[in-house]
């Protein structure tokens, strides 16, 4: 049994591992290392409720500092882990911390393109930059949004709510197409151009001004786009340049068991690229909900319970008054099969491969999503006349 243990990182997976770690009854020494200067958060609410005014800080809070002093629970705070070796972690001024166990949860940050740097470029990671984004999205601003995603689409949808004039710059044919498809991503650009945005896709960035009447970005195509803020959406990297002596494909490569290549040294959450026993191979997700699985599924093997993470991800997203929400994994597929209507953005999508269901996906289609993540457990592979069948309950086949 571990008699100490570092956490470093201070997001998702690090709070819901020490909360964890602490109800199922661990009592030794928890030291969390955070880089920046407020307790752990959620992030979520970034891009929506708290990017919008509708939440304050506390609301966010996932670590209570109050919580923390009655549990035995450390927090460093402002302090940057610069070197990771072993269970060792060496910060920035020169001290040098070990303890039994570490968890590695450091996370990630936006990926930053290149030649989109300025006074009106605004990244979306922390609250501290949501605050900033906020004070931009004034009714009548003109906010271009670089970037499709999930996050820049819950922005776009946000700074429209607030009365905000909305440009989206996307790089591919359709938002989300890389893991959605060209059909369902045409629905994706159908619900945000219904909305009112401004969507240009095919198009990448190759310039960028800052000018006294505001920004201007140039495309591939020669069109420009002019605003009063670029909020910049392209993905994120995981945080691992602190890490030293670890196996690292994207991310730090962890067991199901959340493991690293280190002896007593685990990860979880968006830093993490873990084998997954259902897909059969590494996968690294960026998800609320992942984040809080694996860091509860770390907890468990770091007190010798061996757990191996299996369930199938799921996430959400709410935005242009829609709910989105997708399970499962499918990087590749052979067919997709469609209940509801696409016209109408009313629909599920269910991604088969080789006859099995490995990813679903629904607009306003909460409950299929939640009977298809368990049919993905199950390795089902169902008839795609049900599945396609409104009438028929999907649950029949569990």
């Amino acid at each position: 049994m571990i008699r100490s243990l570092i956490v470093v990182g201070g997001g998702q997976s690090a709070a819901v591992a020490i909360r964890t770690l602490r109800r199922r009854g661990y009592d030794g020494s928890v030291l969390l290392i955070g880089e920046e200067h407020v307790p752990p958060y959620q992030r979520p609410p970034l891009s929506k409720e708290y990017l919008a005014g509708e939440a304050e800080p506390g609301e966010l809070t996932l670590l209570d500092p109050g919580w923390c002093a009655a549990n035995d629970v450390e927090l460093r705070l402002g302090v940057r882990a610069e070197s990771v070796r072993g269970p060792e972690v060496r910060l920035a001024g020169g001290a040098t911390l070990t303890a039994d166990a570490l968890l590695i949860a450091t996370g990630g940050r936006p990926r930053r393109l290149p030649g989109l740097e300025g006074e009106r470029v605004r990244y979306l990671r922390t609250v501290a930059d949501a605050d900033r984004l906020r004070d931009d999205l004034k009714p009548g601003a003109r906010v271009i949004v670089v970037g499709a995603g999930f996050v820049g689409s819950e922005v776009a949808s946000t700074a429209l709510a607030r009365g905000a004039e909305v440009t989206v710059l996307e790089c591919l044919p359709n938002p989300l197409q890389r893991i959605l498809g060209d059909e369902i991503g045409r629905a994706c650009a159908a619900l945000q151009r219904a909305s009112g945005v401004d969507l240009r896709t095919g198009v990448t960035v190759t310039g960028y001004a800052e000018t006294g009447q505001g920004a201007v970005v140039t495309t591939g195509t020669g069109e420009t786009a002019e605003g009063d803020v670029v909020v910049v959406g392209a993905g994120m990297v995981p945080n691992t340049e602190a890490l030293d002596g670890f196996a690292l494909d994207d991310g730090v490569l962890v067991d199901e068991h959340c493991r690293t290549s280190v002896e007593g040294v685990y990860a979880a959450g968006d830093v993490a690229r873990h084998y997954h026993p259902l897909y059969g191979r590494h996968v690294r997700v960026e998800h609320f909900d992942h984040a809080s699985a694996h860091g509860m599924a770390a907890a468990k093997n770091l007190l010798g319970r061996a757990t191996p993470y299996t369930a199938p991800h799921w996430f959400w997203s709410d935005q242009f008054d829609r709910n989105l929400q997708y399970a499962g994994h499918a990087d590749r597929w052979d067919e997709i099969v469609v209940r509801g209507s696409l016209d109408e953005l009313d629909f599920a999508a269910f991604y088969l491969r080789e006859g099995r269901l490995e990813a679903a996906f629904g607009m306003e289609r909460g409950g299929e999503v939640a009977v298809a993540r368990q049919l993905i457990a199950a390795r089902v592979t169902p008839d795609p006349r049900v599945l396609a069948d409104e009438d028929a309950d999907l649950t029949d086949m569990l």
